[in-house]
């Protein structure tokens, strides 16, 4: 199985809430991106290592966040 996460960075606000409950520890903020609304989004740092939980997109108040099982 392997996972597949997407982030609608426009408009993700950077709130941390995902990289928070992470168990593998891979959502991170992406300090090298910056959205039109002056945030910098979340994005997986090492997908390989997803084990599509999805607690990310449990998690996140603005519902930006699509997790997949392929």
């Amino acid at each position: 199985m392997t996972a597949k996460v997407t982030f609608d960075q426009e408009r993700c606000k950077g709130c941390e809430l995902c990289t928070a409950v992470c168990p593998k520890h891979i959502v991170v903020i992406d300090q090298d991106t910056i959205n039109s609304k002056g945030y910098h989004p979340a994005t997986v740092s090492d997908m390989s290592q997803c084990i599509a939980c999805a607690s990310c997109a449990r998690m996140c108040p603005d519902s930006v966040i699509t997790v997949e099982k392929e």
